[in-house]
């Protein structure tokens, strides 16, 4: 097999991967990274601890993409969640699986991950070149010919593989450079948006309950007559609104919501595994039982501490009034609260706050069995780049893991 010369611009899981990949073939491989160091993004990924997949089957898997999902099924038949935990795990690095299937290094740290895919691309004679930003891909009778850098430098290339991500999470370096490389060079591009983002809202009261996370409730977006339920969750509230897992798996399409200038509500059933009669009965049982405590200390094993002033705040009844003052009227207000408290969504994080970009490389231009472009000759896409994206549990980095294998591999092929 004739050794090309293969670039790939980004040293993150899908550059990483596609790198390592390509140098199974005996390539040439230069890993270029715009940062000092690489996987800066995947060190922050699961809270430090990298959830580096999801142990669901396929189908199911495919099914946490909001867009897209059935686009990379070639990619995860060639090289799946299995494939990627058998990875790490033959190289000495032990993984875990977690609650909803999410998988982590059982050091609960990103590092590991980082170290691991670090020390193999040595092993494989990689040029990992740091600190040093691709500025141009030259394009000579649409295929691709050169890369040029920020050092003044020309990189000869047969192959070159695009995995420089998206446009969230600026401190990480992402800055949506491949994003314009592949306009440059005529590809179609889905308007970058925010994915995975904490959202505002309209109300004050949330900032008195900055931290507080709750747990096993279920929200509901409404705006105009579209409806949007969640599973059962946590959400935790902010300074400024609400985050959480419900929160950022569904923030994409409230996003999108809001661009249509119409307004947007979420309602927090704080106890979806009970009915309204349920409820009922479980309330008037704590208020009988209570009866001459004031109501603050009645509702102490239905809601949090810190929330009980809030909640009550809003129903505008005494703290200090006695349970067995309660009147029908205001337990039925307690009720309808604990089924739905509301709250008007204001705006989504910007996108440099989110923890991934939605948009990218459109799929029309990208062959979803190769990774090659549709339009020049031996470019390859891989990652956030891409025009996919899924929600929170491992499923995003399980896309770039498995988006770089096939364009490493395409890419070193003949």
């Amino acid at each position: 097999m004739n050794e090309k010369k293969i670039v790939v611009i980004g040293a993150g899981p899908a550059g990483m991967m596609a790198a390592l990949r390509a140098a199974d073939f005996a390539q040439q491989v230069t890993l270029i990274e715009k940062n000092p160091s690489s996987g800066k993004k995947l060190l922050l990924s699961g809270k430090g601890r990298c959830n580096l997949t999801n142990a669901c089957e396929i189908d199911s898997f495919i099914q946490r993409f909001s867009s897209g999902g059935e686009f990379l099924r070639d990619a995860f038949k060639k090289f799946f969640n299995q494939e990627l935990m058998e990875f790490f795990e033959t190289r000495g690095l032990r993984l875990k699986v977690e609650r909803q299937m999410r998988v982590f290094p059982v050091t609960d740290r990103s590092d590991s991950i980082v170290d691991l895919l670090n020390k193999e691309l040595k092993k494989r004679g990689v040029a990992v070149v740091c600190a040093t930003k691709a500025v141009e891909i030259m394009v000579i009778d649409k295929a691709v010919a050169a890369v040029m850098t920020d050092q003044g430098k020309t990189i000869v290339a047969d192959r070159v593989v695009l995995a420089t991500g998206g446009v969230s999470y600026g401190l990480t370096g992402s800055s949506g450079d491949g994003i314009r490389f592949a306009a440059n060079t005529g590809h179609r591009i889905i308007p970058p948006r925010p994915g995975l983002v904490p959202l505002e809202v309209a109300e004050s009261y949330p900032r008195a309950l900055e931290g507080l996370t709750l747990k096993n409730i279920s929200l509901r977006f409404s705006c105009a007559k579209q409806e949007l339920i969640s599973e059962v969750g946590e959400l935790m509230f902010t300074g400024f609104g609400i985050s959480g897992p419900l929160v950022l798996t569904l923030s994409g399409k409230i996003a999108d919501w809001l661009l249509t200038k119409n307004k947007v509500y979420v309602a927090v059933d704080l106890k979806p595994a009970l009915s309204f009669e349920q409820l009922e009965a479980r309330l008037f049982r704590e208020f009988k039982e209570n009866a001459k405590k004031g109501i603050k200390n009645a509702l102490k094993t239905l809601l949090p501490q810190r929330m009980i002033g809030v909640f009550l705040g809003i129903l505008k009844i005494d703290p200090d009034k006695k349970a067995n003052q309660i009147t029908q009227p205001e337990r039925k207000a307690i009720l309808s609260l604990f089924k739905e408290f509301r709250m008007e969504v204001s705006r989504a994080l910007p996108i440099e706050v989110a923890m991934i970009t939605r948009g990218g490389v459109s799929l029309k231009d990208i062959n979803p069995r190769t990774m090659e472009s549709r339009r020049v000759a031996g470019l390859y896409f891989a990652g956030e780049i891409i025009d996919v994206d899924a929600d929170t549990g491992g499923f995003n980095l399980q896309a770039a893991f498995s988006t770089g294998y096939l364009a490493g591999e395409s890419a070193a092929r003949p």
